[in-house]
C-alpha cells in the first residue's frame, strides 16, 4: 500500500478555511485542477454516502464517494470509484486543525492506495504535488489576497 501525505499552514482560522473546502461538491470553487462536479441522485453533499462525479481540466473523469465528514474535527475522508489514475483501494482525508498561535490553520491531506508496480512514484508525485499540495497553494493564495 502507498502512502501519500502532504501538509501546509493557511493564514486563515480553520473555521474560515473549512467554510470554503467543507463542501464535498465544492471542489470547482477551490481547486485549480477541477473543471466541475455533481452529486449523483441529487444527494445532500455532506451526507455521508453520496458519490460526486467530477471531471478534471484536463478531461479526466473521476467518481468519488465520501465516507466521512467532521464539522468537529474539520475533516472528511473519501475514496475513489473510479478514476484514469489507475489507483485501487484508495482512500484519502482532508483534514484542518486550528493553531492557536495567529488566524492560521494546519491542513493535511493524506491518501493510501494500491497500484500497479512501478508506478508509485509517479503517483505519489502527481497526487501529492497536483492534487493535494496544488489545492493547499491555491488557498493559501486565497486567503493572502484578503478574501475570506
Amino acid at each position: 500500500m502507498i502512502k501519500v501525505y502532504v501538509s501546509s499552514v493557511i493564514d486563515a482560522s480553520a473555521d474560515t478555511v473549512w467554510s470554503r473546502i467543507r463542501d464535498f461538491n465544492g471542489l470547482p470553487t477551490w481547486h485549480p485542477a477541477i473543471a466541475d462536479s455533481r452529486i449523483e441522485n441529487h444527494e445532500p453533499a455532506d451526507r455521508v454516502g453520496c458519490i460526486r462525479h467530477f471531471h478534471t481540466r484536463d478531461g479526466g473523469r473521476i467518481r468519488e464517494r465520501l465516507l466521512a465528514l467532521s464539522d468537529y474535527d474539520y475533516s472528511c475522508t473519501y475514496e475513489i470509484l473510479e478514476s484514469p489514475m489507475g489507483v485501487d483501494n484508495y482512500v484519502a482525508t482532508l483534514k484542518l486543525m486550528p493553531i492557536t498561535d495567529g488566524n492560521r490553520c494546519f491542513a493535511e491531506w493524506s491518501a493510501e492506495f494500491d497500484c500497479a508496480e512501478g508506478r508509485e512514484r509517479e503517483l505519489t508525485a502527481t497526487i501529492g504535488d497536483g492534487v493535494f499540495q496544488g489545492g493547499f497553494d491555491a488557498l493559501k493564495r486565497h486567503y493572502a489576497s484578503g478574501r475570506r
